[in-house]
């Protein structure tokens, strides 16, 4: 198995990267087609944080490579602003190794 790493795609309804409307029972729908293209691209979803509100969402994976994460995005017809390769950076990671130095 190839190491895989985290990306972080976003999407802002002020971009046309998010629908105009979307209910919960909307997006539960559509994240299961979204769940199943990533499974074919071999992308694990982590976590999605999403304001329907807003009309925003951040979304969490794990790949081998940012354009497995955009394959599952296309497969689906999902726009995204961004897709960015990301690491974790918890108070944990951070603070503890500012005191073992």
């Amino acid at each position: 198995m190839k190491p895989m790493r985290f990306f972080l795609d976003t999407h802002d309804r002020t971009r046309q990267t998010f629908p105009e409307q979307l209910s919960m029972e909307d997006f539960e729908k559509f994240y299961a087609l979204y769940e199943q293209a990533c499974y074919d691209e071999n992308v694990v979803p982590i976590r999605l944080h999403v304001s329907y509100e807003d009309g925003r969402a951040f979304c969490l994976n794990m790949a081998t490579d940012a354009e497995a994460v955009r394959r599952a995005h296309e497969r689906v017809g999902l726009p995204y602003d961004s897709i960015t390769e990301v690491t974790t950076a918890t108070p944990g990671d951070t603070f503890f190794r500012r005191n073992a130095v």
